[in-house]
């Protein structure tokens, strides 16, 4: 009876693992992508921009950038920015402006996004990423 028990255990051993391990490559499942893009604001010695207050088209509520400057938003979203309590770039001068650049993930200045500013009026960034605006500016970028 004992010897029987053993048997019988061991069959269900082996029934109910037999379909575990190995695995083939049409169980592979693509990474999850929602489409979104980040970028980053930067200063001019690549020394993040947090805390500055954004919202994007998709977004209900104002949010921050990152520690790291990041913020995120779907290709093709205008993304408003509150530059308030910044003093503005009017020179490009790192003395005394305050220079704000978009770059990506590699740190390269993200030029040629068009942008519109409450006090500054239209412009187009950089090949830097940076762009002019007045001190305590919100601007709008055409992602």
């Amino acid at each position: 009876m004992k010897k029987f028990m053993i048997f019988m255990v061991s069959v269900l051993s082996v029934m109910v693992l037999s379909g575990c391990g190995g695995g083939s490559s049409d169980d592979y499942e693509e990474p999850y992508n929602d489409g979104l893009t980040t970028l980053f604001l930067v200063d001019q010695d690549g020394y993040s921009y947090s805390g500055i207050p954004y919202t994007c088209d998709s977004m209900n509520y104002w949010d921050e950038t990152a520690p790291n400057g990041e913020f995120s938003f779907y290709p093709g979203e205008d993304c408003e920015f509150d530059f308030y309590g910044l003093d503005g770039n009017y020179f490009n001068d790192p003395y005394v402006d305050h220079i704000i650049r978009i770059t990506d993930d590699l740190d390269y200045g993200k030029g040629g996004i068009d942008y519109e500013c409450a006090s500054f009026g239209i412009g187009t960034t950089y090949g830097d990423g940076s762009f002019d605006y007045d001190i305590d500016d919100q601007c709008v970028f055409y992602l």
